[in-house]
């Protein structure tokens, strides 16, 4: 029985830890399945690495799915796209046999949208996350029950794109849906910082995932 191919480009860099959960790196729009493996090896030394190209194009820049305008999405293709991802999340662990706990996301910008939509849409298809600079992708009907999945937010006061209190919006719907979460601000903008890597350690350090 041959194995089918994953359907989305990527990257994998195997744990050198025994039993380390996996990241889900996920990037932000114009990047591509190299930009996060640093911030993931930094986060995560170790760990299994899963870094997939988002398959949208928007003015030749990968996206993980469509939007109008800025901050204004297609919400029925963020739900097609976040399927397409939970399916290739679920193909990966077996390909690469990454263990009983499912990964856990690292998504910025545009990634840290597709991650949250991922928890959102298809609970269980992630053991939590790291959404940096995110906001609301959608509001599901109903709300699905995601406690006990912790999830770091961090946001910056001084983002352009994303407004602090988009950023809130999302910590506030998480939380109505049961997640643990912890909203992390941050001075700066848009771009991540040393304050973001500093904070996202400290958080990795107080899980207990493990496989």
């Amino acid at each position: 029985m041959t194995t089918p191919e994953l359907e989305f480009v990527h990257r994998f860099v195997p744990g050198e830890r025994p039993g380390a959960v996996p990241l889900l790196l996920l990037h932000g729009t114009g990047g591509n399945e190299d930009d996060l493996l640093p911030l993931g090896r930094a986060l995560a030394p170790g760990s299994p690495l899963l870094s997939p190209r988002g398959q949208v194009l928007e003015n030749g820049m990968p996206r993980f799915f469509r939007r109008y305008a800025e901050g204004i999405f297609d919400v029925e293709d963020i739900k097609l796209r976040a399927g397409e991802l939970a399916r290739f999340i679920s193909q990966a662990r077996t390909r690469y046999q990454l263990g009983d706990v499912p990964p856990l996301a690292v998504g910025f910008s545009n990634g840290a949208n597709i991650g949250a939509a991922l928890m959102l849409l298809h609970p269980g298809s992630l053991s939590g996350g790291i959404l940096l600079r995110p906001m609301v992708p959608l509001v599901p009907e109903p709300l699905p029950q995601l406690g006990p999945l912790r999830i770091l937010l961090a946001a910056g006061r001084r983002d352009p794109i994303v407004r602090p209190d988009q950023s809130q919006a999302l910590a506030d719907l998480l939380i109505e849906a049961g997640a643990e979460v912890t909203l992390h601000w941050s001075t700066g903008g848009h771009n991540l910082t040393r304050e973001d890597l500093e904070v996202g350690e400290r958080w990795m350090a107080g899980l207990t995932l493990a496989s």
